[in-house]
């Protein structure tokens, strides 16, 4: 899922910014591609969702390279964020 598209229910905006210690501004700013999503904070955003945003969503041309590892989910349950 988008990071702009997670941000679409009501709170999750304001629960991510303060998981991640920054503003909802600055966060808006990165789903826009306005400012850059490092690495690190691409992990966190996938962390503090559980899995409904995930790294590969943050950086969609960069992930294969940085975690070749990885395997994003097919799919996401949503309902396991409010769990």
């Amino acid at each position: 899922m988008q990071l702009s598209q997670y941000f679409l229910e009501r709170g999750n905006a304001k629960f991510l910014a303060e998981k991640l210690g920054i503003s909802k501004s600055y966060l808006s700013q990165m789903a826009s591609g306005k400012s850059a999503i490092s690495p690190e904070r691409a992990i966190e955003i996938e962390n503090h969702t559980k899995g409904v945003v995930t790294r590969a969503d943050c950086l969609p041309d960069r992930w294969m390279n940085i975690w070749p590892e990885f395997t994003p989910p097919r799919e996401t349950n949503k309902e396991s964020i409010t769990q």
